[in-house]
């Protein structure tokens, strides 16, 4: 059979493949589309399981505001420590692991069984308390509302945090300082001193991290010069590098802490109102001046 015979049969096999190309490209694409829509629905739901989780442990955390029964807010912190372990989990769970996606959704219905149990039980006491069923009522709705809304949430609890930062600040207090002879004997004129003594305590802080702390004290003459040393160093504060006058290291535990720190007079000052600042963990935790004569 010569090449002019043939040609028709091999027009025809051409034909059969090209059409089975096009069905094989077309399943692969199709093939594709499906995974790709698989995946979307995963992150989809994925997002709504740390929805869940986030609204539950915004439930415990609105508790707080409402119970008053040690016991019980005990329990509570424990749950919402469970939640906000669990919302970590599934946050680092991989879309493909469907066998761990579905524990986590296991324990979440188990998290709202229990959760429901311990509303009961709130309200439960809150029968017996008309305040505190008012204010209860008051703070489920609040954060009915909070769960509709989680990205406002977060902002909230974005302050929250901001808030106990701030609180976890150091403050002096008591500030004194006192002008001194060679002896140790308080003056008022700086033509009989030869110290400094600037003393204060730093305040009773619970929330604050125990630990040691580098205290930085300013001294600011009456015209306005800081009172510095040959190779006094810096400090950060507020987005900057001050220098200090005196600094000491203490060690911190929560609790009121007595510093005292002492300058040495040798240049010359001007009499008048000095000023002292005090500072630790790059902010400004005390002022107070004082007067000195000629």
């Amino acid at each position: 059979m010569n090449l002019k015979e043939r040609t028709p049969q091999l027009i025809a096999i051409i034909g059969v493949l090209a059409i089975v190309l096009a069905i094989l490209i077309g399943f692969l694409v199709n093939k594709n589309s499906q995974l790709d829509d698989m995946q979307q629905l995963m992150e989809i739901n994925m997002q709504e399981l740390d929805d869940e989780f986030e609204a539950i442990a915004l439930q415990y955390e609105g508790f707080r505001f409402s119970v008053h029964n040690d016991s019980l807010l005990h329990r509570l912190e424990n749950e919402q420590a469970r939640v906000l372990r669990l919302q970590e989990e599934l946050r680092q769970t991989n879309t493909a692991n469907q066998a761990e996606i579905r524990r986590l959704r296991d324990e979440l219905a188990t998290l709202r069984r229990i959760l429901r149990s311990y509303v009961q039980q709130i309200d439960s006491l809150n029968r017996l308390n008309q305040e505190l069923r008012a204010e209860n009522q008051q703070i489920t709705q609040q954060y009915q509302q909070t769960t509709r809304a989680l990205t406002q949430v977060r902002q909230e609890r974005q302050q929250l945090s901001d808030r106990v930062s701030l609180a976890a600040q150091l403050v002096a207090v008591n500030i004194n300082v006192r002008a001194v002879n060679d002896r140790g004997r308080d003056q008022t004129r700086l033509s009989r001193s030869n110290q400094f003594a600037v003393s204060f305590t730093i305040a009773r802080n619970i929330t604050a991290v125990p630990g040691e702390r580098t205290i930085y004290v300013r001294l600011m003459s009456p015209n306005g010069t800081l009172l510095t040393k040959a190779g006094s160093g810096t400090f950060a504060f507020e987005n900057s590098n001050i220098q200090y006058s005196m600094r000491r290291n203490v060690e911190y535990g929560g609790e009121e802490t007595p510093v005292t720190l002492f300058w040495d007079i040798e240049e010359f000052l001007q009499p008048g109102t000095f000023q002292v600042d005090i500072f630790a963990d790059g902010h400004h935790i005390g002022r107070s001046t004082f007067s000195m004569q000629e």
